[in-house]
């Protein structure tokens, strides 16, 4: 089965190694076949993973990209001890999101890391409150 996307104008995906813009007008297209697919919401670059939890995200955005995720493993893995050492109780997030790396989930780690960010939003609004 197809996956159908619809991009808005101007709006960019990435589709395997290749970014596609859209132009000037709504478009639909079906994708057949499997490739990594990110939609511009969901992409993070190196100037916009300005926290430790959006660091994480762009690490596993890298491995879900890449055609060998091993390459980012070290990286990630270092983001995630400091991260942890640093907010003990984002443990859970964190175990979530290795299960799903260790199970070649990358779609769903990033999504697990979404949460991740979420929470460490939460925590530095607790922080400021203080």
């Amino acid at each position: 089965m197809a996956l159908k996307v619809e991009l808005k104008p101007r709006e960019r995906i990435i589709i395997g190694q290749v970014v596609i813009r859209n132009d000037e007008q709504r478009t639909r297209f079906f994708i057949e076949g499997d490739a990594p697919i990110l939609r511009e919401k969901d992409i993070l670059t190196a100037a916009t993973a300005d926290t430790p939890a959006k660091k994480i995200y762009l690490a596993i955005q890298l491995m879900y990209l890449a055609q060998d995720p091993t390459h980012e493993h070290e990286t990630y893995f270092q983001l995630v001890r400091d991260f942890v050492n640093a907010a003990p109780s984002a443990l859970q997030h964190v175990h979530e999101i290795n299960n799903r790396i260790l199970s070649d989930d990358l779609y769903k780690a990033l999504k697990a890391a979404r949460k991740l960010i979420a929470y460490e939003a939460e925590l530095i609004e607790n922080a400021k409150r203080v």
